[in-house]
């Protein structure tokens, strides 16, 4: 099968990969579009899972205030290099996450960070966990490992304040 460059731009558009991992992914999957997002899905959780033990220690504070000021987050979100923490797919990431706990108020990042004998839904009290706010068919750690396999580079949510007024910081 002939692999177009539209088909390769499609791909890319799709998926955020680079022109030869798209060109690749077609290829093996003869021109079936759904079936190369398949394959760079898997090839993106491989990349992810080897750079999972990569140092973080870059990145970005990002802050949001919702709309009326009743509403702010802090938020640390890490990576490898500063160079990463300065590009706007960096910056894209960090603000949504800011916006993700405005909204939906995780109590920690991950489920092992959950204390003992709180009886809340791990799911809910997980940033990692919680359904993504801008796509609720995906969570959290999917777009997190979306921009790994973008910036090439290990990505961490460090922490987290979330501010609400008259409510008590835990």
């Amino acid at each position: 099968m002939d692999i177009t460059s539209d088909m390769i731009k499609g791909l890319r558009e799709q998926s955020g990969a680079g022109v030869m991992s798209c060109r690749s992914a077609l290829i093996e999957a003869n021109g079936d579009i759904t079936k190369a997002l398949q394959i760079l899905k898997e090839k993106n959780l491989l990349q992810v899972e080897k750079k999972a033990t990569r140092t973080t220690s870059q990145g970005v504070i990002e802050s949001y205030v919702h709309a009326g000021g009743r509403i702010g987050v802090v938020i640390e979100v890490n990576c490898e290099t500063d160079f990463v923490a300065r590009t706007e797919v960096f910056k894209e990431l960090a603000h949504n996450l800011a916006m993700q706990v405005a909204a939906l108020s995780p109590i920690c990042v991950s489920t092992e960070q959950i204390p003992q004998g709180t009886d809340a839904d791990p799911q809910a009290a997980s940033l990692l966990s919680q359904p993504y706010i801008k796509d609720t068919t995906r969570v959290v750690q999917d777009i997190v490992n979306d921009t790994i396999a973008k910036t090439g580079e290990n990505i961490k949510i460090r922490r987290f304040v979330r501010f609400e007024l008259g409510e008590e910081i835990k």
